[in-house]
Parts: C-alpha cells; structure tokens; sequence
C-alpha cells in the first residue's frame, strides 16, 4: 500500500500494490519507439512489470492503522507489519507464472534492500535508495536475501538449460530488464507517493537504450497534470496514464473503526491522471 502525501489538514491519495503495478504496467506497454528498444522476451516481462509487487496482496487486504500519523501503515508512512515476508511472496507469485519472471521479481526483491543493484538514483523514504532494516530484522532479512540470490543462481540455471532461454538469462539481457523494470517502478513512485506540490524536476539515470547502451531520462513537470519528458521513450509524442486510489482522511488513534479495511475500500474510487509530454 502506498501513502501519497499532502498538504497538512488535507486527505491522503491511497493507492494498493495492484493499482500501483496497474500504473507501471501502462508505462510498460507504451514503452519504445526509435531510441528506445522494445525489451525481450516481452510476454514474459510485460507479466512480471505488471505483478512484481503481488507478494503485498495479503497485506494490503488487511491494513493497520498507522496511530502516529492516523493513515494506514504503507510506503509513505510508518512500519508494515509483515511487510518483510513480500520480499519472499512477490517472487513465489511470479515464479508461478514462468521462471523468469520469478527469477526478475526476485532481483526486484533482493535489490530493494541494495540500492537496486547501483541502477537508480530514485530516493523513495527519508531521501534513501534502499529499504531500512530494523536491526532486530538484520538476521531474518539476512537470511531472506540469500534466500533470493539462490533462488535466482537455480531458475537461471534453469533458463540456461533450454535453448529458448538460455538468452534471457544473459547478463547484459538481463540487467536490461532489470533496469527496465525499475524505471517503470520507480516512475510510479514518483506519482504514487509525492503530492503534485512535492513533485520536482527529476532524473532517472540507466534507462536502456538497448542491451549496450543507457540514457538518462529527465521528468520535468509543467503544470495541469503534464510532464516533460527527454529524451523521450514512449511512442508518439504523448502518453496519458492514470493510478486508481481513495482520498483518505487522518483518522484519530481513538477513533479507529472497527474494520479498518471495510472502511478504506468502502471509500469513492478516485483516479488521477498523468499527460507525459515530448520536448520538442
């Protein structure tokens, strides 16, 4: 779950991890034109930009109420409870689908706690890159981590195995994806948890061109809901995405409903739009 800000007094835009990869996932299927290449195998990665977040399905279903600031516990606001255990969800969900999509989800998972294996600049809590471990968590995670870069040396072994895959698993391929994979989130983020009063001019840097060749992409927001974009890696010359979510109040630590989850998805539905724009 995702906790945008806001301005004091004012009503929080929340959004689930599925509204959240919702969002990517549009992204993902605009992505390429003549600079930037279409990435493959693409059935396989369109499936894991658009799920690489299930492991919180369970989570978001059930939502604490974060006293401190009086908004559910999510990215944006305090401590999830359990929320270690998605590291571990994500990549059995993907798995389930195909190996590699297991084996990108799992990178996805490892990198969080790894400043995303060096790739992104993007700061998402508290102006850090990487998730925080509390230090009573520093073993379980420890294990957790290791845990994923096993997975990740067996479903590659596996993909190397088969003449169909054995590509995929490439290094440069496969950090392509992976790049990919967090511009796309990353990206998100920039919308799902800053206010459009927050949102800055920003860079994501590693944006691949191809498997050789990077760029740096610039986001520039220019008022009524647009951003500029250079260089440009959507095809055409504008690109219109939207993120579903409920405006939430701030709720007194006295004053929890009993079901908090029936309160929250009880909410209006909302939307909120994006207009990507080319430089000319």
């Amino acid at each position: 779950m995702i906790i945008q800000s806001a301005p004091v007094g004012k009503k929080r835009f929340v959004s689930t991890m599925v509204e959240h990869l919702e969002l990517c996932e549009q992204m993902m299927r605009a992505f390429g034109n003549e600079m930037f290449e279409r990435p493959e195998p693409y059935e396989e990665f369109i499936y894991t930009v658009a799920h690489h977040d299930r492991g919180w399905d369970e989570t978001d279903a059930n939502p604490v109420l974060h006293t401190e600031s009086g908004f559910p516990c999510g990215l944006g606001t305090g401590p999830v409870p359990g929320v270690l255990d998605t590291s571990r969800r994500s990549p059995d969900f993907n798995q389930a689908e195909h190996p590699y999509c297991g084996l990108l989800s799992s990178m996805h998972s490892w990198g969080l706690y790894n400043e995303r294996y060096g790739v992104s600049e993007f700061t998402v809590l508290d102006g850090r890159k990487s998730v925080p471990i509390p230090p009573e968590n520093e073993k379980f995670v420890s294990g957790l981590l290791d845990d994923e870069i096993t997975r990740q040396q067996r479903l590659k072994d596996e993909l190397a195995a088969s003449p169909e895959t054995a590509g995929w698993v490439d290094e440069k391929s496969l950090m392509r994806n992976y790049k990919l994979l967090q511009f796309f989130d990353t990206l998100a983020l920039y919308f799902n948890l800053r206010h459009d009063s927050q949102r800055m001019q920003e860079q994501f840097v590693h944006i691949p061109n191809s498997v050789d060749e990077d760029s740096t992409v610039t986001v520039r927001p220019i008022g009524d809901g647009k951003y500029e974009m250079f260089p440009f890696p959507f095809a055409g010359d504008e690109l219109e995405v939207s993120c579903k979510g409920r405006y939430f109040g701030c709720i007194a630590a006295n004053n929890e409903p009993d079901d908090l989850a029936a309160h929250l998805y009880g909410l209006p539905i909302s939307e909120q739009v994006f207009t990507f724009v080319k430089v000319p």
